[in-house]
């Protein structure tokens, strides 16, 4: 008798975590990251939102476009301005380009080893832009449709 053998499907060659391992896992991620449209919509409700949003990028790239209302503060002035600039008792949502950037990542990581309390916005710039939100430039303010991949006519974010 052979025996015959099945071709190793690449998506469950590794098995998919216990469904409370699994919770744990997204549970830990959410604590740790923002999502774009959920940012947006709670600025856009106006009053205070309970969280600073700060950018992380160069002053050219501020300059360029940035989310209204956001401190900035270039990753590497965290360590001697982040006290002057930021509320130790209000969480910050940190941002950068984009997800092929992780300078949001780095400077989570410089404010919460000065003892913030952090959530990194996924996507970033990037795609707040995406998203069809309004940004503000050196020049004023701009705002760029929607990239339907990013944000469908039909629904107001992701349906998330």
């Amino acid at each position: 008798m052979t025996a015959t053998t099945s071709p190793v499907n690449p998506v469950l060659r590794v098995a998919p975590a216990a469904p409370a391992e699994a919770a744990a896992h997204f549970r830990a991620s959410l604590v740790f990251h923002a999502d774009v449209s959920d940012v947006a919509a709670v600025l856009a409700a106006g009053g205070d939102p309970g969280f600073v949003v700060l950018d992380s990028r160069s002053p050219q790239a501020w300059d360029q476009g940035h989310i209204p209302g956001a401190v900035h503060l270039p990753t590497a002035l965290i360590a001697e301005q982040a006290e002057r600039l930021l509320d130790r008792n209000v969480p910050v949502v940190t941002y950068c380009w984009g997800p092929g950037c992780n300078g949001a990542s780095r400077a989570a990581l410089a404010l919460a080893e000065l003892g913030y309390r952090v959530k990194e916005m996924l996507g970033g710039f990037e795609y707040w832009v995406r998203e069809g939100f309004a940004y503000e430039t050196w020049e004023g303010r701009e705002r760029h449709a929607a990239d339907r991949l990013t944000a469908p006519a039909e629904a107001e974010n992701c349906g998330c």
